[in-house]
């Protein structure tokens, strides 16, 4: 048994909840010390975990109820509840991830991709949103360049490796990969917008009126994942899990530990949701006014796990 694992004791009635990821990453490297120390079990709850691929498939899922909880970007929920959608932000799920601006051996500045197709999730969501602020800001209008919907990590990397396209923005460890495939990075989203929110966790209103005490078990866990992940007791153990799930050195695993040591727990706040809020309304010219980011973000249930676990 691997160190902070749940020790055996008498049965626990589990309940189970349906989790979805758009990809992999090492942002979801909670949820697998979650699974594999048996935080979750610890605290009542089974996941079921389903990497979709896809944004736009996982948002209409998680709309109509196949699964109860999704891992999205705030963007996602923000234009859902515009649109009719029952959902909320429950809390912050990762920092924003380091992706890199990978581009072809021909390109050696964001202007250079005038005239070039980009690979992305879908072409007006999640971090999509920021390519077209980043091109913007370069000169580039949305007519000069062409983007390609393809999937998450793994179908944005394959794409590129395969040449369908001159750029992507992607997370360790494809970055890394890519690199080794013979393209270069521009730079890291973290220092093209260093105050953009990261990924969120989200779930239907009324799901979570009628289960909370599932919803409180599962951030239960997962916060019980990120102390475990945090403490350098664990350092070891943490290494050996990464690679074990994603193509990543235990080398690059190490370093990207150290960031998880050297950050606070990742939150979302109301100036970050009305930071994404702006995005959205300049991309979909929505009509309505904007409102109160309280709108898409409710993080009571965050509060009342934490609080259980300071008892």
């Amino acid at each position: 048994m691997l160190p902070g694992a749940a020790a055996a004791g008498g049965p626990i009635a589990t309940i189970m909840i349906k989790l979805a990821l758009i990809s992999e990453g090492v942002n979801t490297w909670p949820v697998y010390v979650a699974q594999s120390l048996g935080f979750w079990k610890s605290v009542g709850a089974e996941v079921d975990l389903t990497v979709t691929g896809s944004s736009i498939q996982q948002l209409d899922a998680l709309k109509n109820g196949g699964f109860d909880i999704g891992f999205q970007q705030v963007d996602h929920i923000v234009r859902g509840v515009e649109q009719g959608a029952d959902l909320f932000i429950f809390m912050g799920q990762s920092h924003s991830p380091e992706l890199s601006l990978m581009v072809s051996e021909d390109i050696n500045t964001v202007a250079d991709l005038k005239g070039k197709t980009i690979i992305v999730d879908d072409a007006f969501t999640g971090y999509s949103l920021l390519l077209h602020k980043l091109f913007e800001q370069h000169g580039l209008k949305q007519s000069d360049t062409h983007f390609k919907n393809v999937g998450g990590s793994q179908e944005r990397f394959d794409a590129m490796k395969n040449g369908e396209g001159s750029a992507c923005f992607i997370n360790p460890p494809f970055d890394r990969n890519l690199i080794a495939a013979g393209l270069k990075s521009l730079g890291a989203s973290s220092n093209f917008f260093p105050a953009y929110p990261g990924p969120i966790a989200a779930t239907r209103r009324a799901w979570a009126r009628e289960h909370k005490a599932e919803l409180i078990a599962f951030i239960r866990g997962f916060n019980r994942a990120y102390g475990w992940l945090q403490d350098g007791a664990n350092k070891a153990a943490a290494i050996q899990l990464l690679p074990a799930r994603l193509n990543m050195p235990a080398n690059a695993a190490g370093q990207a530990l150290a960031r998880v040591f050297s950050r606070p727990r990742p939150q979302i706040t109301e100036e970050g949701v009305r930071q994404v809020m702006d995005l959205v309304w300049a991309s979909e010219n929505f009509a309505a006014a904007k409102g109160s980011a309280a709108k898409y973000l409710d993080l009571s249930y965050l509060e009342e796990a934490s609080a259980d676990a300071r008892q």
